[in-house]
C-alpha cells in the first residue's frame, strides 16, 4: 500500500478513536504496519512528580492487539522503578529517542525494567517521544522494536513524525471528553453534554447543530461567534487561525480531513478558550449530508456542576451531606 494511502488510513482511525475507545488497538497495529514496527505503547496522566502521577489512560498494543497482561505487569512491577521515566519527562516535546539511550551503561546491565519489562513487551531497542497535551496532561509513546533486521527505514521514521501532531491531537480530544464525562458518547448523544461546548459543522462548513453550552459561548460572542451559520473567532489573528483548522477538517473530497486544536482570546480576565476540531468521515450517500466536523469549545475557567441529588443518591447521603459534598467537590473549602 502507499504510504499516502497507509498515513489516510491511520489518520481516519484516530479520529474514531478519540470518541470510541475500542478502535485504538486497530489504530495502533496500522501504526505499526506503517512504520515496521512490533508493537506501540500509548501512555498519558498528569501530576508534578513521578509518585504522584495519576494514568489516565495506558494501552500496550502489540500488532493491533491491546496486551492487558503487559499493562498490568509493567506498572504493578516495573513503573516505581523505572529508570527512564524521569528522562523521558525532560525530553523535548516530539522529539525521538532511542529508548537505549534513556538508561546508562551501567542501567543497561542491572535494570529490571531494560532487561526484563522492555523485552517482554518487544520495546527494547524502541524509540520513546514526549508529548506536550492540554491541561498539564503528560504523554509518553513508546515505539516498539523494528520489525526489520536492518533496523527503521528513513520514510518509516518520517511516516512516525508526521503522525506525532495526529497523536497529540487524539489525546487532547479524548481528554476534552473525559473531562466532560463525555466518552463513548456518539455524535449526537454529544450535544446533551453540559461541560464543554459541543459544534456540529456540516459538509459546507456550517453549522448544523451546537448544544447548550455551545449556544451560550456564541450568544455571548465571548471569543467566538455564529456569523450567519459561520463559526468565527472575534479577533482576526485568532479567526485566520480557525478558518485554517476548519478548511483542514473538511477539505476538498479527494484530500482527508485533518483535525487540530488552537486557543481563542475572551475579554480579560476570562482565560482563552480551547478549540479541539476533528474531522467525521463522511459517508458519501447520506441524506441529508451528516456531520463533516466537530468542534469541542472548552472553557478552562468552567468548573464542573456536582449534581448533589445523584451524590446522595449513589453513596447514600443525607440531603445536607449531599451538598457538602458537592461543594467540596466543586473546589469549595471545609469552611
Amino acid at each position: 500500500m502507499h504510504l499516502q494511502d497507509q498515513f489516510d488510513r491511520i489518520l481516519r482511525s484516530l479520529h474514531g478513536a478519540a470518541f470510541d475507545d475500542e478502535i485504538w488497538p486497530a489504530t495502533a497495529g496500522l501504526i505499526d504496519d506503517a512504520c515496521g514496527l512490533k508493537g506501540n505503547h500509548l501512555v498519558f496522566g498528569g501530576g508534578s512528580v513521578q509518585w504522584d502521577t495519576r494514568i489516565y489512560l495506558a494501552r500496550f498494543c502489540l500488532r493491533g492487539q491491546r496486551r492487558r497482561d503487559l499493562e498490568q505487569l509493567y506498572f504493578r512491577e516495573y513503573w516505581f522503578r523505572d529508570e527512564r521515566v524521569p528522562r523521558v519527562r525532560e525530553l523535548a516535546d516530539g522529539v525521538l529517542v532511542p529508548i537505549r539511550e534513556l538508561y546508562t551503561e551501567a542501567e543497561r546491565k542491572t535494570s529490571a525494567t531494560y532487561n526484563e519489562a522492555l523485552p517482554a513487551g518487544f520495546n527494547q531497542d524502541g524509540l520513546n517521544v514526549r508529548l506536550a497535551a492540554p491541561g498539564g496532561t503528560r504523554v509518553a509513546w513508546a515505539l516498539g522494536d523494528p520489525v526489520e533486521s536492518g533496523g527503521r527505514r528513513s520514510d518509516q521514521i518520517r511516516m512516525i513524525e508526521q503522525l506525532l501532531p495526529h497523536v497529540r491531537h487524539f489525546v487532547s480530544v479524548r481528554t476534552a471528553l473525559a473531562d466532560a464525562r463525555a466518552l463513548g458518547k456518539s455524535f449526537a448523544e454529544l450535544l446533551d453534554a453540559t461541560q464543554v461546548g459541543v459544534i456540529h459543522l456540516d459538509p459546507r462548513g456550517r453549522i448544523a447543530a451546537a448544544n447548550d453550552r455551545a449556544v451560550e459561548v456564541l450568544r455571548q460572542g465571548a471569543g467566538l461567534v455564529d456569523d450567519d451559520g459561520a463559526l468565527h473567532a472575534v479577533e482576526p489573528a485568532d479567526d485566520a487561525e480557525l478558518q485554517r483548522l476548519l478548511r483542514r477538517a473538511i477539505p476538498l473530497l479527494v484530500e482527508e480531513g485533518a483535525g487540530g486544536s488552537m486557543t481563542v482570546g475572551r475579554r480579560p480576565p476570562s482565560p482563552r478558550l480551547v478549540l479541539h476540531v476533528s474531522p467525521v468521515e463522511l459517508e458519501m450517500d447520506a441524506r441529508p449530508p451528516r456531520v463533516a466536523a466537530l468542534v469541542l469549545v472548552v472553557e478552562p475557567d468552567r468548573r464542573p456542576v456536582i449534581d448533589a441529588d445523584l451524590v446522595a443518591s449513589a453513596l447514600g447521603l443525607t440531603p445536607a451531606q449531599s451538598s457538602m459534598a458537592a461543594m467540596l467537590a466543586r473546589g469549595c473549602s471545609l469552611r
